[in-house]
């Protein structure tokens, strides 16, 4: 047990402070893929770490079960957690915004995309033509990618202003 003492705190420290950069990486949307799969690889390491050093320290933290600041901030995180389990809605919700948003956009007709990128339809496309893409007003970017979403958003990132 002792050995298990020697690792279970500098772990914890190490994953939480990967934890902790990866997961503001992601909140801002600054992320990598990689960045991504380290939190969530990392994140069950730290668990079990966690876990371990509870088991290491139990006697320590008998302790904070009878203060009352500590039971209600482990009350309030309990109920964070579970609250965290509710749907806020239909399905739509459990989509991203982002995602939402280009998913819209690219299955507007170009007539109704073109305004949102300060142009006209025209002009909109003439620039897909510049792309070896040959469209119509009444087409979207989704049409014109055969409903693939990947090609629909490297159509608007080749079209944007």
């Amino acid at each position: 047990m002792k050995h298990l003492r020697t690792y279970a705190t500098p772990i914890t420290i190490g994953t939480f402070l990967i934890m902790g950069a990866t997961g503001i990486l992601m909140f801002f949307h600054t992320n990598t893929t990689l960045n991504k799969v380290v939190h969530e690889y990392v994140g069950l390491v730290m668990v079990a770490a966690v876990i371990l050093h509870v088991v290491l320290n139990w006697r320590a933290f008998q302790t904070y079960f009878k203060r009352p600041v500590a039971l209600t901030l482990m009350t309030a995180s309990a109920v964070i957690l579970a609250a965290s389990f509710v749907s806020l809605g239909d399905d739509a919700g459990d989509v991203r915004p982002d995602i939402l948003a280009l998913q819209m956009v690219s299955s507007a007709p170009l007539t109704d995309l073109a305004p949102l990128m300060r142009t006209d339809a025209e002009s909109l496309i003439a620039k897909l033509a510049d792309q070896g893409v040959t469209a119509t007003a009444d087409q979207t970017l989704m049409d014109l990618s055969d409903g693939d979403m990947r090609g629909a958003i490297t159509l608007l990132s080749a079209v944007k202003s």
